[in-house]
C-alpha cells in the first residue's frame, strides 16, 4: 500500500507531500501502519531516500484519548480505530485536521476547545443537579474526549473565536444538569456561542467516535432553562 502524508516541520513552514512504502498486514489500523514506518532505525521513503519519522499523536490507542485525531483519505478518524481492511483504494492519504493550526505533520493544537471552556467558566463546581436529568445522556456527555473530529466536519465552525461547536454545548449541558445555579448563566452563554450560530447540519452527531447525540443535548439543555426561568425563547428550531 502507498501512503501518502502531509507532512510539515514546524508552523513556521510549508506544509508538503511525502510517501511511503507499506507491506505489512491489512488487518493493522492507521496508528499501526504509522508505528510500522516509524520503527525502523533508518526512515526510508518510496523514492529511496532517508527522511524523518512521522510525527503524529497517540495516548491509549483505544479511543479514549482523542489524541491520534487526523484525516484518513479525507474522513475525520481516529488513527488507531480505522483500520486498513476498510480502505478500498489501493493506497492511503493522511493528513491533520485543517480546523487547528498544525504544530509538526499530523499533530495539531487543540488547545482551543479547552480555552473555550475555560474562557466561560463551564465547570460544574458546586454539585446540586436540576431534577429530572436524564442520567444516561449525562453518562454520554461525559464521555467525550475533545478529539476535534466533530468540529472537522461542522460547516460553522472556522477559528473557534465565535462559535465553539459540539464539544461546548455538549459541556454547557452536562454543567447546567449538574448545577443549577448555574443553569442561567450557562443558558446565556450556550446560546450566545452555540445556539446563534448553529447551522443544525448534525455532521457532529455522524462522526462522533463515542456515539454522543449533540441533538438530546440540545433539547435537555433548552427544557433545563425553560425550567429556571431563563432564556424562554431558546428553543433550537427542527429539534
Amino acid at each position: 500500500m502507498k501512503v501518502n502524508v502531509l507532512r510539515q516541520e514546524t508552523p513556521l513552514h510549508e506544509p508538503y507531500w511525502e510517501s511511503f512504502r507499506y507491506d505489512g498486514p491489512m488487518d493493522n489500523t492507521v496508528a499501526g501502519l504509522l508505528d510500522y514506518i516509524n520503527f525502523h532505525d533508518d526512515i526510508i521513503n518510496d523514492q529511496g531516500e532517508r527522511t524523518t519519522r512521522i510525527g503524529w499523536e497517540c495516548s491509549c490507542i483505544q479511543g479514549i484519548c482523542g489524541a491520534c485525531a487526523m484525516l484518513v483519505n479525507d474522513k475525520p478518524s481516529l488513527a488507531c480505530e480505522a483500520f486498513l481492511r476498510d480502505i478500498e483504494e489501493p493506497e492511503i492519504t493522511l493528513k491533520p485536521l485543517s480546523r487547528f493550526p498544525t504544530v509538526h505533520d499530523l499533530v495539531v493544537d487543540r488547545s482551543s476547545i479547552h480555552e473555550s471552556l475555560m474562557d466561560n467558566n463551564v465547570y460544574i463546581g458546586e454539585y446540586s443537579p436540576a431534577e429530572n436529568t436524564d442520567v444516561w445522556q449525562d453518562y454520554a456527555v461525559a464521555k467525550c474526549i475533545k478529539c476535534g473530529l466533530c468540529l472537522e466536519v461542522c460547516p460553522k465552525y472556522t477559528d473557534g473565536r465565535r462559535f465553539y461547536g459540539a464539544p461546548f454545548a455538549n459541556d454547557c449541558y452536562l454543567v447546567a444538569a449538574r448545577n443549577r445555579e448555574k443553569t442561567g448563566e450557562i443558558a446565556e452563554i450556550y446560546e450566545e456561542h452555540f445556539q446563534r450560530e448553529c447551522a443544525y447540519d448534525l455532521a457532529c452527531d455522524k462522526v462522533c467516535p463515542v456515539g454522543i447525540k449533540i441533538t438530546a443535548s440540545m433539547k435537555m439543555l433548552n427544557a433545563l432553562t425553560r425550567a429556571a426561568g431563563e432564556n424562554e425563547s431558546s428553543d433550537c428550531p427542527g429539534i
